[in-house]
Parts: structure tokens; sequence; C-alpha cells
């Protein structure tokens, strides 16, 4: 059984590479988007990929996702800190729900500091830049025990 994993990207973050570069850096989503569908070919899973700048596409997509996928990775940027739609459909997820930030959330300013969607994330990776989205990747895949064989013990095991 092949994993599929859905990474979801909110608003704003298709002006990856050109919006605040000294805080997001200067890749755009679709070195990202390349990168991770690198990484999904080494993992052997099917990734879906998606952007959009608006709350209610992005609840439509986790709705579509509650039977059609085994986790979820979402950067909701700025939805992150109020979205209260966005927050009850995760909710209704039962499988590994990543949540990234470029940006170190945590070290921002008092606007860009609480995601209330970390309580129904069940991990938070932020402030690793691009590179977030591959390690969110990994830790979807080894949650659901779908690392692949001929990958390195650490990777495939970690500490013990």
């Amino acid at each position: 059984m092949t994993t599929h994993l859905l990474i979801l990207n909110g608003p704003n973050l298709n002006l990856l590479g050109e919006r605040e570069p000294e805080i997001y850096g200067a890749t755009t989503l679709a070195t990202i988007e390349e990168s991770c569908q690198a990484y999904a070919d080494v993992l052997g899973a099917k990734l879906d990929f998606r952007q959009s700048n608006y709350e209610g596409q992005l609840v439509d997509w986790v709705h579509e996702a509650r039977h059609a996928v085994d986790a979820i990775i979402v950067n909701p940027a700025g939805l992150s800190f109020h979205s209260i739609p966005l927050l009850d459909a995760l909710k209704v997820f039962s499988g590994p729900i990543m949540e990234t930030h470029i940006s170190n959330i945590h070290a921002r300013d008092e606007h860009h500091r609480h995601s209330i969607l970390s309580s129904v994330a069940t991990g938070v990776i932020c402030g690793l830049g691009p590179y977030g989205y591959i390690i969110a990747m990994q830790a979807a895949a080894h949650l659901l025990g779908t690392i692949p064989n001929n990958l390195p013990e650490p990777i495939r095991i970690g500490p013990a």
C-alpha cells in the first residue's frame, strides 16, 4: 500500500521568494514542491501539494482528505493564528497532522507567535526554513510506519 501525503499551504505562500525574504528566504514554493516530490519518491509515497489564499478552499481540501490521504502536512501561514474553520476541519482528520512553518513563529512578533492549529497537530516544525517540509514528511512516514527499509537505520528508526 502506498502512503498518500497531502501538503497544504496557506495564504501568501505563493509569494515565497519575493515576500519578506529576510524572514522566509529566497526559495520559491515551486522549488519546495519539487523537493517534496523528490522526497516522496524516496519514501515511495504519493504526494498532493496544494496552495490557496482562501480559507474555505483549505477547509474543503481537508474535508476531501479525510478518506483519501494518510497524513496531512500543513503550513497554514497567517491562518495559523485565527482560523477556527480550519482548526475544526483538522479535528476530524484521523491521521497524523504535521504543522510546519518556515520561520520560527515563537521568535516572531506577538501576532505571529501562537498557532491555534498546534492544538490538533501531531507535531509542529518551525524555524527550519523550507527543509521543515522534508522533516515533516519524514515524521509523517515514521508515524505511519512506512519509511522504506532501504533507508539507513537512523532515518527509519531514529533513537530507540
